[in-house]
């Protein structure tokens, strides 16, 4: 680039440019290094290029095998992808489960079985735009009764990743037998500071509430789709509702659902993200007319919900199970009952709401085992050290053998 260029005018010449020359264009010059590395630079960069991001387990004789596909999200959907190269905190997760995506980054969680913290149970986050990744043991994970889930989202305002870890009762006999005067515990882990600490919201959600594992991340907040057992007419009944959370500001807060959703059995509930919405999907498939109806939320100070589609499928389709969509509105769907295929087995599709079409992705895996996510290209852990895992406030470097 020729130096009669102002070097603010290189600087946004180079926000615009694909990621991968990005990254080469470092070894330039220190001046250019110095500038791509800055945390302005990383913060306001996005390449707007997008990918689904998708996990499953494959079955090879005796022994199962965790697999990656990257596909790139655009008009060419599904034609381009890739098997993304896994950096070695990655690696040496076993079973890896996807926590959620935001801003460009993974979050995974599984069982370390390697390195200087075998055996523990960390959260990894992975930026596969830039290959890099850190990882984040997790300290006092749910015993007995209780158990623990995680949030995943990056603070718009800071660009701060965040991990919320809440501890809950695990089981609903429990919720009987145990005060409601034990607390829940929520700590937040913040990348900035390499530590866990108290939320600063003060609103924690009630004990009586039972989480569901997944969460979905929309504009600044994390969602969770749960279950509160209340007592209508002398008797206890499921009542299922949204707690959200403010990745800024760090406060919960509910959400109502429409009273045919909210007193639904919640094994016929989901939730999931259509573009950049949040939907409810409900199951009401019957023998031989699957069909599930999906939800939208819609804004404003009281949350309310929107009949958006139905997603008709044949009986021979079997029922669908949605695991998220594409740019244009695409649901990625897992085929949780089919006739045709081993029980153990499902198939990855397209569902076209519009025309109803149902096309395979080519992907077959371990059922009920499959994460999809969306990913935006972006520099977020550039300017982090490589292989580096937090413990109880303090970063270590793991350098693993060559």
């Amino acid at each position: 680039m020729s130096d009669n260029i102002p070097f603010e005018i290189q600087v946004e010449i180079m926000k615009r440019l694909p990621i991968k020359p990005l990254i080469q264009f470092r070894s330039v010059s220190k001046s250019w290094k110095s500038m791509i590395d800055s945390s302005r630079f990383i913060a306001d960069y996005s390449s707007h290029v997008q990918h689904l991001f998708v996990s499953y387990d494959n079955q090879v004789g005796r022994n199962v095998e965790r697999k990656y596909v990257s596909i790139l999200d655009n008009d060419s959907f599904p034609q381009h992808r890739v098997s993304p190269t896994l950096p070695p905190l990655v690696n040496n997760l076993k079973y890896p489960i996807i926590i959620g995506s935001s801003h460009g980054l993974l979050c995974l969680e599984s069982i370390y079985h390697d390195g200087p913290f075998p055996g523990k149970e960390v959260a990894v986050i992975w930026n596969p735009s830039i290959r890099k990744a850190v990882a984040i043991v997790l300290p006092n994970l749910g015993v007995n009764v209780s158990a623990t889930l995680l949030g995943f989202g990056v603070c718009g305002e800071t660009c701060d990743p965040k991990i919320v870890k809440i501890k809950h009762i695990g089981w609903r006999k429990d919720m009987e037998s145990i005060p409601d005067s034990i607390p829940r515990q929520v700590e937040v882990f913040t990348l900035s500071a390499g530590a866990w600490r108290t939320p600063y919201g003060s609103n924690l959600p009630r004990t009586s509430i039972r989480f569901r594992c997944s969460n979905v991340v929309i504009d600044g907040f994390l969602y969770w789709l749960v279950t509160e057992r209340i007592t209508v007419d002398g008797g206890l009944e499921d009542y299922n509702l949204i707690i959200s959370f403010d990745i800024t500001s760090e406060e919960f807060k509910e959400v109502n659902l429409p009273d045919g959703l909210a007193h639904l059995d919640h094994m016929k509930l989901s939730m999931s993200k259509l573009r950049e919405s949040l939907v409810v999907i409900e199951n009401n498939a019957a023998a031989y007319s699957p069909v599930s109806v999906v939800w939208m939320m819609e804004g404003g100070v009281e949350k309310s919900f929107t009949k958006l589609f139905n997603i008709y499928t044949s009986a021979a389709s079997g029922l669908l199970e949605v695991l998220g969509s594409t740019k244009r509105g695409q649901l990625i769907t897992e085929v949780v009952e089919h006739p045709y295929i081993p029980l153990d087995d499902a198939p990855l599709v397209v569902y076209e709401p519009e025309s109803r079409h149902i096309n395979s992705l080519g992907i077959i895996g371990t059922s009920s085992a499959f994460f999809v996510h969306r990913y935006e290209e972006r520099l977020l852990l550039l300017d982090h050290p490589d292989f580096i895992i937090y413990n109880n406030g303090k970063g270590y470097i793991f350098k693993p053998e060559s």
